[in-house]
């Protein structure tokens, strides 16, 4: 089984990229340097608007999870896991954690990729407020 969900947000130019532990994709239209796990902004989802049907693969155990984050011809995809404590209830934000760690804003877990391990090159082009980022993904059991 598979789920896919399509988000569209925005660059920023406070977009750093040098969280180790963590990416996050918000909604809100701001950004400060100290959002240094923030990769996206204006993003058209929260964390509580993902699909019933992506929520509930990605709330099992054995759910591999991907996020291809593109912007201005580039690309980086991270891989991580589903859980059952994932309550995807945040209306704002989208985390990948590193750790195992879960709170209404997380959707996936043990990712093999923070803030600071994207592509440069991309988190370049990421910076600018004017760039659009394509964002999907992809539960699967």
């Amino acid at each position: 089984m598979k789920a896919v969900e399509r988000i569209t947000a925005w660059g920023h130019g406070n977009i750093t990229a040098k969280n180790r532990l963590t990416f996050e994709i918000t909604k809100e239209p701001y950004l400060t340097r100290r959002g240094d796990c923030i990769i996206a902004v204006n993003s058209s989802k929260g964390s509580s608007d993902l699909t019933l049907n992506f929520r509930r693969l990605a709330g099992r155990d054995d759910a591999k999870i991907s996020v291809t984050i593109g912007a201005g011809g580039l690309m980086d995809t991270a891989f991580g896991w589903g859980d059952p404590d994932l309550t995807f209830e945040h209306s704002t934000d989208l985390v990948a954690r590193r750790s195992s760690y879960q709170c209404s804003r997380t959707f996936m877990i043990k990712s093999n990729k923070a803030a600071s391990d994207l592509s440069h090159e991309l988190i370049q082009v990421i910076k600018n407020p004017n760039q659009k980022i394509l964002i999907t993904l992809i539960a699967e059991v």
